[in-house]
């Protein structure tokens, strides 16, 4: 069992399920349906979220919404998104940012396993460029802002020494330290945190080369962490070298809170309502939720082992099956029961 949880006990069994948008409703069936099988002692309550919820309410991520994920042990959240508000003042990923924000959810977990390949990226997630200061000046230049201050990175380090210790002892600090006045502070930090993990052999690489690094040889990492655009960036790579965003799970963590658990890719509007979604990412997801947010080991491992199987027997039409999201899911809990 991880001794990263991030539920406490007066959570109790709550989860809170943001279907989303698109397929986020139909990929979220499968989860909750999956949940009653893999753990029905759970508590499962739906509130609306993203371009539902301006819909419904004129705002992305409703005050009831925000209390009810408060109150919550984990979060579940599908896919958010809707063409038609890509373009307008409120948007349903403003809503995604506000809601990990409230929930100060900062270490982003994004494992990627594939034959030899087993890595978890970590990404810091609610500071730098993305949360940084921004506008408009008077000569029409734009600025956002990059900023980080100690005790944000300290933790983030802290999160990452962690997670290597759990696993293969290995960190890999991803920065560009070389140009940048928060990268600089960022491997000042970690090399700070890391004298308290003597067993946790780490290394520093700039990020241009991790790229490269990642692209042509993933299976040389165990743990990576970085900061917000840069892991952003890296963690849909990683994703790509070990069987595309469809299939990549996360989970968002921080201190004694509620944790978000929520597949990586979008909402695909393009096939919504069709019955062919990929539920894959968001049962990997859910598989997350159980292990990070109730300790669950055995359950997630198994939920892990069924999708696995369900994506060798039963494929979707984006892995070049014909399965429908429904058969998938039969395949899934079949497996289970």
């Amino acid at each position: 069992m991880s001794a990263l949880l991030v539920a406490s006990p007066q959570h109790s069994a709550r989860v809170v399920c943001l279907p989303g948008d698109c397929i986020g409703p139909e990929v979220m069936a499968v989860a909750q349906r999956v949940l009653r099988e893999v753990a029905p002692d759970l508590e499962l309550e739906e509130h609306v979220f993203g371009a539902a919820a301006i819909r419904a309410t004129g705002t992305s991520l409703p005050d009831e919404t925000l209390a009810a994920c408060r109150r919550a042990a984990a979060v579940l959240k599908a896919p958010i998104g809707d063409p038609e508000f890509d373009a307008a003042d409120v948007r349903p990923e403003q809503g995604m940012l506000q809601l990990r924000a409230e929930l100060d959810v900062y270490a982003n977990l994004r494992p990627a396993i594939r034959g030899d390949v087993d890595l978890l990226l970590v990404r810091e997630l609610v500071g730098g460029l993305y949360f940084g200061a921004r506008g408009v000046r008077e000569d029409g230049t734009v600025f956002d802002t990059c900023e980080y201050h100690p005790a944000q990175v300290e933790r983030i380090a802290r999160r990452g020494f962690q997670l290597a210790r759990e696993r293969g002892g290995r960190l890999t600090s991803v920065d560009k330290a070389n140009v940048l006045e928060t990268s600089r502070l960022w491997r000042r930090v970690v090399a700070e945190v890391g004298q308290e993990y003597p067993d946790v052999e780490v290394d520093d690489m700039l990020v241009d080369n991790a790229a490269m690094q990642l692209a042509s040889d993933p299976a040389q990492f165990d743990v990576i962490v970085t900061e917000n655009m840069f892991g952003d960036i890296l963690s849909d790579l990683a994703a790509a070298m070990t069987g595309g965003l469809g299939l990549a799970p996360s989970a968002s963590l921080g201190d004694g809170g509620p944790g978000i658990f929520e597949p990586v890719h979008g909402s695909a509007p393009d096939i919504a309502g069709q019955g062919i979604a990929n539920p894959a990412a968001m049962l990997r997801s859910t598989a997350l939720m159980l292990e990070y947010a109730f300790g669950r080991s055995d359950e997630a491992r198994a939920l892990e082992a069924a999708v696995d199987a369900a994506l060798e027997e039963r494929p979707t039409q984006d892995l070049g099956g014909d399965a429908t999201t429904t058969e998938f899911a039969d395949a899934v809990v079949g497996t289970l029961s």
